[in-house]
């Protein structure tokens, strides 16, 4: 399968962990915790020496199984009881890793770069410079730093990836970078007034040296929800284990005291948005069962929806979800008239909902910028008939019958209603085919149009969000492609994992690995600042669990639990459990050696399927019994045994452990993963020309931006484009700006092709990053099918060493089209040059600098590559 972990990236994220988990101390606490595992006691440094707002690590103990594949500095703690009202404790992680560009003015900084820093020894500070700390992970965390006699000035910074965030422009209380807080001997970073952020990068930045001086101990103050690991998750593929893993720490990571939190580092945003808390809610469910925090936050976002109609509805999935996992009924019933309400109002606007938000991705508007669109505004009206049979099944448990009937009534009818033109699914794109497929009342024969049509292109089938990302899953699974599914999340969450991750991201695409080195800078998009750690990209943990480990109740509490695996052709081995409120449901199975084991816990009756694999199987034997041998039925007496094309079940599996063996007469077959394949390849960029493109650029037509003026631009457009249109809107819009007027300076394009010396240079630029204008759109509208070139010129004027990323999007269906390019180091001007087809969309993010610009815009023939 693509994008397997590597043996390299295993053995390196193993050891992250392991640093991160050695460097994890209770501040103030280490002699109170008895049980502890030789990883967490190795080079422990000395805790936080000043009062902290939080108890340091205490209630449990380090006794749970080390997991190589996890993030987490604590996934072997176990707190012996841990609470809904507990507090918030804290632990403090040392750096793995030091870096400084200045080694002359740090001694033993030096070495620390190449790798370990216990900080047993100081650094001695003999000049001005910065030291940047690698913690390992990212965690919910400020940075401090002791030192006994420090003078001069410094600055302290904190940052997701390895340069500080946020640049210092903008509101003093977005700033990543500041003068730090002094207690004693003590110097804290409080950036704001719950003091965490996203940490995994920290820095101290001497600005003013006049004598030497030492610091004694750098540390991450992280905190911690007491919630302990009861679901587990692993397989053959070691990378899909670490995604497991990895989206169960950005939800625990992200738990305040009393509330799920959305992301770690504080942009203004880090409430529980109703629609963000669905993916991290199920992830939850699967891997820490933490029932009633889960309550407490379905109950706290109730009755909002953050303004986004599609937010209610994710809510709605949530309760039904967990009063499936709990059997809750007292909850669901104090929510019936809310969802009927609800359901209500989403039925009222079914015919033209009003969408100011479905997600990230292009196709959806992109966030807040035009998600009135025909696909937002299908998916909505998908996702609501997806809710109200979910709402009808949980009715129907309760023995609500007329009610549950009513609601699968509307849902029917709106089906029909679609079906009704028998080509109603061609006009979606893939999120709404996504939302089509969920409902589960798709036929085989649309399943099969609708994967060709929207999932079977690997590229197309990624949305730019992990978030959407999740409900493609969903529906791929539901049309039965797992192994397409498994090469999806590998694309998305295992390449956050490759590029550095140990949480997951708000927005991502697969070529940003391309661009960026690891842990790089990332662009910041029509999300903003870009999270790396949100929470809302967990999803991805509740579905291994459920679709690939194959465990899922079918009755309300797990009264009645089916285990069907599905490996597909990707995948031999899987394992793990899942919480319930019996206790867990365990698995495991082998394909390869046909060998496996299931425990039911007292309370479940299970339904076990023993997969096919497309293989003729031979007999069943379960705990030493043939219980089938080609046929079904009840063979001994005990084990009852039904079939399908794909599994043999063993009906109404009563507590307990068992294990089973099958045969099978041949190997599975093997299965070959499309590659991800863009229609037009990365950019090719132009350092030399400069200004100076008549003769070189143009030849076809041209657009100087804001060359005369704000707004007026020079323009000479070619007979086959009709427009070239900046995006004007709030969110994402250009603004416009004359940078120089009558310059002889050879960075600024030249007027035309009279060879006049004077230049004018205007520019769109993004807008303020701290108010999350840091993207913009420019549409060139051409003919269907015409080829043509296009250079980008861009110029850094004022030398701010701006970088920035560019994507390209089909016009028509805004499907990415070319891998995302980064550009840097353009201060004497740089064009990037595209063939192209058509209408195109060029998406420019701003990654560091101030802004990010486009000077001008030049269309040529294109020139046919030589062979």
């Amino acid at each position: 399968m693509g994008g397997k972990i590597t043996r390299r990236d295993l053995v390196e994220f193993a050891a992250i962990g392991a640093l991160a988990r050695r460097f994890c101390y209770p501040a103030k606490a280490l002699a109170s915790e008895t049980h502890r595992s030789a990883a967490t006691t190795d080079l422990l440094i000395t805790g936080s020496p000043i009062p902290e707002p939080y108890a340091p690590l205490h209630g449990g103990s380090f006794i749970g199984p080390a997991v190589l594949e996890s993030p987490d500095p604590l996934v072997e703690y176990r707190w012996k009881n841990p609470q809904i009202t507990d507090s918030l404790q804290i632990y403090n992680l040392g750096p793995i890793k030091t870096f400084t560009e200045t080694p002359a003015s740090f001694s033993a900084a030096a070495s620390a770069a190449a790798g370990l820093r216990s900080m047993q020894a100081p650094i001695l500070v003999k000049g001005v410079g910065s030291l940047r700390f690698d913690f390992g992970v990212e965690s919910p965390a400020w940075l401090e730093f002791d030192s006994p006699d420090l003078t001069g000035l410094v600055e302290m910074s904190i940052s997701e990836y390895n340069e500080p965030a946020i640049e210092n422009v903008g509101p003093p209380h977005r700033h990543k970078t500041a003068p730090p807080h002094r207690y004693e001997n003590t110097y804290r970073l409080e950036l704001n007034p719950e003091l965490y952020e996203g940490v995994r990068f920290g820095w101290i930045h001497v600005l003013v040296f006049d004598r030497p001086w030492r610091i004694t101990a750098v540390r991450a103050v992280c905190q911690v929800k007491p919630t302990n690991y009861l679901g587990r998750f692993t397989c053959s593929n070691p990378m899909l284990s670490r995604i497991w893993y990895t989206g169960a720490y950005v939800v625990k990571a992200n738990f305040c005291k009393d509330y799920f939190g959305a992301l770690l580092m504080d942009r203004g945003d880090r409430i529980s948005w109703t629609g963000d808390a669905h993916p991290a809610q199920a992830a939850a469910l699967a891997a820490f069962g933490n029932w009633e925090f889960i309550r407490e936050n379905l109950e706290r976002s109730a009755t909002t929806n953050n303004g986004i109609e599609s937010y209610s509805l994710y809510w709605i999935l949530s309760l039904l979800e967990y009063y499936q996992h709990t059997a809750d009924r007292v909850t669901l019933e104090k929510y019936v008239d809310h969802v009927n309400v609800l359901l209500d109002h989403a039925k009222s606007i079914y015919a033209d909902p009003p969408i100011s938000f479905y997600g990230w991705d292009e196709r959806l508007g992109a966030g807040f910028e035009t998600p009135e669109r025909f696909e937002t505004k299908s998916a909505y009206r998908m996702l609501f008939v997806h809710a109200s049979l979910e709402f009808s099944h949980a009715l129907r448990s309760m023995g609500l019958d007329d009610l549950s009937h009513a609601h699968e009534a509307i849902a029917m009818e709106k089906m029909t209603e679609l079906r009704s033109n028998g080509r109603w699914h061609q006009p979606l794109g893939v999120h709404a085919l996504a939302d089509a497929a969920n409902t589960g009342l798709l036929t085989e024969e649309e399943s099969s149009a609708i994967f060709a049509q929207g999932f079977s292109d690997r590229l197309n089938r990624l949305s730019f969000s992990p978030f959407n990302q999740y409900f493609i899953l969903q529906a791929m699974a539901r049309m039965n492609r797992y192994d397409e599914a498994l090469v999806s999340v590998l694309d998305i969450w295992g390449g956050e994992i490759r590029y550095g991750g140990t949480t997951f991201f708000e927005t991502y695409a697969p070529s940003w690995n391309e661009c960026l080195e690891r842990n790089g800078a990332v662009p910041n998009c029509q999300a903003g600042y870009t999270s790396l750690a949100h929470a809302w990209g967990a999803g991805v943990t509740a579905w291994l669990s459920r679709e690939v480990l194959g465990i899922r109740p079918t009755a309300p509490g797990f009264a009645r639990v089916e285990i069907t695996p599905h490996l597909g052709r990707s995948l031999t081995s899987v394992s793990g459990s899942v919480p319930t409120p019996h206790g867990c449901v365990d698995f495991w199975f082998d394909q390869a050696s046909g060998r496996g084991s299931a425990r039911i816990p007292p309370g479940s009756v299970g339904r076990l399927g023993i997969p096919r694999s497309e293989r003729v199987l031979g007999e069943v034997r379960c705990n030493g019994r043939v219980v089938w041998n080609g046929r079904s039925g009840n063979r001994d007496g005990v084990f009852a045994t039904s079939e399908d094309d794909r599994y043999v079940y063993l009906e109404d599996v009563q507590p307990g452990r068992y294990k089973f063996s099958v045969s099978y007469d041949a190997e599975a077959p093997a299965f070959t993963a499309a590659p991800l394949i863009y229609p037009i390849a990365c950019g090719r960029e132009d350092a030399r020309t400069s200004g100076n493109w008549p003769g070189v650029y143009g030849k076809d037509g041209y657009v100087l931006f804001d060359y005369d003026g704000p707004g007026n631009d020079r323009r000479e457009l070619p007979a086959y484009v009709a427009a070239v249109q900046p995006s004007s809107h709030k969110n994402g819009g250009c603004r416009h700006a004359q940078i120089a007027i009558a310059t002889e300076d050879q960075r600024a394009p030249a007027a035309g092709t009279s060879g006049a010396k004077s230049r004018n240079l205007g520019q769109l630029y993004t807008g303020d990053p701290i108010a999350c204008q840091q993207t913009m759109t420019v549409d060139v509208q051409a003919f269907e099918g015409k080829k043509y070139q296009v250079a980008l010129y861009v110029v850094d004027w004022d030398r701010e060493e701006r970088r920035q990323a560019v994507a390209v999007f089909d016009l028509k269906t805004l499907n990415r089209i070319a891998p995302v390019q980064m550009l840097r180091e353009f201060a004497e001007g740089k064009y990037l040059i595209y063939p192209c087809s058509g209408s195109v969309r060029f998406r420019i993010d701003q990654v560091r600098g101030r802004n990010a610009v486009l000077n001008a815009i030049f269309f040529d023939p294109q020139v046919e590559e030589s062979t």
